[in-house]
């Protein structure tokens, strides 16, 4: 069983390897056009991967809360970060959306290419309070400007069933743009682990929350609500 995931696995990563290198190519065309232009060709990578994992690993996903979401209002996405998977499937989920990550990811070939064009917060994690203060006001630009924000508030992608310090920063943005934020939790990690090559078959569950009202909670006790549904989840 173990030689038929890994066999699996390396032609799932051949088609994500040759798509990516694809689309990071063909993606520096569209540099010249707005955003939603770039956002609407680099997506397509996401959805080609999404469904080339369901072929050769034999790896779904069923969303439950979906009908929480109300596409026609930018809001933030406080979510779980368990494997390389919820990036990919979360831009079948919701709508356009920014991405807050490590600012040296933009340094890997092909991959950060293709991303600097998704217009991400690109974050120095080394510069403490400045990367905060980074966080919030770009991150508020973006919601203004009609995009969807994903903030992992657990800064790292984490093992199944083990939590991690709900950091400050995500939860700060919301309040500043008194955003609507909608908590995700999923068990992907049980499925496509952190660091792990092996993807294994099985139907991934995502829970999506109710809407919360950034502009009504405090930092507190949105970061506290989000604990909560982490850890109803787990």
């Amino acid at each position: 069983m173990q030689l038929i995931w890994f066999l699996r696995s390396c032609l799932f990563a051949v088609g994500q390897l040759t798509s990516l290198v694809f689309f990071s190519v063909l993606g520096q065309f569209t540099r010249p056009f707005s955003f939603k232009v770039r956002y609407d060709v680099m997506h397509y990578w996401a959805v080609f991967c999404v469904w080339w994992l369901k072929l050769t690993c034999g790896l779904r996903y069923q969303v439950h809360g979906a009908e929480h979401i109300n596409k026609n209002q930018a809001a933030v996405i406080m979510a779980r970060h368990e494997s390389a998977w919820e990036t990919l499937v979360f831009q079948q989920i919701f709508p356009r959306q920014a991405y807050v990550l490590k600012r040296e990811l933009l340094r890997i070939p092909f991959f950060g290419w293709g991303m600097a064009l998704l217009h991400p917060i690109a974050i120095d994690r080394g510069a403490g309070r400045q990367a905060l203060k980074q966080l919030v006001s770009e991150g508020s630009a973006r919601i203004k400007s009609g995009d969807w924000v994903v903030v992992f508030p657990e800064g790292t992608r984490m093992a199944p069933n083990e939590l991690g310090k709900i950091n400050v920063g995500g939860a700060m943005m919301a309040s500043q743009a008194k955003a609507t934020v909608y908590l995700v939790a999923h068990n992907a990690g049980s499925y496509w682990p952190k660091n792990s090559f092996i993807k294994r078959p099985g139907s991934i569950d995502v829970y999506i929350s109710e809407p919360l009202n950034a502009g009504e909670m405090s930092v507190a006790e949105l970061n506290r609500a989000t604990e909560e549904w982490f850890k109803k989840h787990l």
